[in-house]
């Protein structure tokens, strides 16, 4: 347990991740800080008094300043606008961009030595404007990515082969979007390759869908995006950090040479401990997942060149 951790932003994606961190009591207190005056503190207090029949005491309280953040461990940054049907996570580059600046300033006054899990679209450019904005060493700044996109990977395979999604194990990288790869060559059921219990068409059908898990859910939900899953990710995230448990995850990690790939946030498989980021593991790729991995970098960096 720590003592402080702020989520940024009390949206739904924002407010459900406070309760899961404050549900784990991952830390003494959970705030929430978010422009909208009344809604990060009535969340607060509505998730708090919770407390008595969740049965957590981690104390959960809403706020709009920063000077109520202060000394924060560990930093969630979820706010900017949601996308909307038809829009793709590049056409939030020029609003979030300058959103997330101004958060990352506040973080590096009021929270200098804080880990931050980068949650704002498009996820891979907004984890590099925090950092740049921050000057927090790449240990300190992970997107949230990877572990939401494994998850979307894993839930689909369970319901296409009617199994439980415990026994299914598998690895998502490269950017947040369209792009991203999800290795099915590491892709096991119970430790049985998948290839040996489906089809090269149902897993591409399986690994397209993934692909397209973000805006399956905006098209059905019309306005807004998906907060459920995103939440669960953030909080598996902070679980592993706060309680050093040295977990194997797939984040959006600054890569300064793995896997060929340098000055950049891409989706890799990163032990998460006490320290943030403690390694980027690198795995043997096919020459056609290796290939994939390439093309979703210079899609990443095709938008981090639109900042400038």
């Amino acid at each position: 347990m720590v003592e402080k951790i702020t989520v940024v932003g009390a949206g739904n994606v924002g407010a459900t991740a406070a309760q899961g961190l404050a549900r784990r009591s991952l830390a003494r207190e959970v705030v929430m800080i978010d422009i909208m005056e009344g809604i990060p503190e009535g969340k607060g207090l509505d998730q708090w008094e919770s407390a008595p029949i969740e049965g957590f005491d981690t104390r959960v309280r809403g706020t709009n300043s920063y000077d109520g953040t202060a000394g924060s461990q560990l930093v969630v940054v979820t706010a900017g606008i949601a996308r909307k049907p038809g829009m793709s996570r590049e056409d939030l580059l020029k609003t979030n961009a300058g959103i997330v600046r101004d958060v990352s300033e506040h973080i590096r006054k009021s929270s200098p030595d804080a880990i931050v899990i980068m949650v704002s679209n498009p996820l891979d450019v907004m984890a590099y404007v925090c950092k740049d904005t921050t000057g927090f060493p790449r240990e300190r700044v992970i997107g949230m990515a990877g572990v939401l996109d494994t998850a979307r990977y894993r839930s689909f395979i369970a319901l296409e082969l009617d199994v439980s999604v415990e026994d299914i194990q598998a690895l998502v990288l490269g950017g947040h979007g369209d792009t991203m790869v999800p290795l099915a060559s590491y892709t096991t059921v119970s430790g049985i390759p998948l290839s040996q219990l489906l089809g090269n068409d149902r897993i591409e059908a399986l690994v397209d869908r993934a692909r397209k898990g973000g805006a399956e859910i905006v098209g059905l939900l019309k306005t807004g995006s998906a907060y459920y899953a995103p939440a669960a990710a953030i909080v598996q995230m902070a679980e592993a950090i706060v309680r050093d448990k040295k977990r194997i995850l797939p984040c959006s990690a600054w890569l300064t040479g793995e896997y060929g790939l340098k000055g950049l946030f891409l989706g890799v498989p990163c032990k998460l401990g006490r320290n943030g980021l403690e390694r980027v593991i690198e795995v043997e790729l096919t020459d056609d997942e290796r290939a994939a991995l390439h093309r979703s970098a210079d899609a990443v960096r095709e938008t981090m060149d639109l900042l400038s």
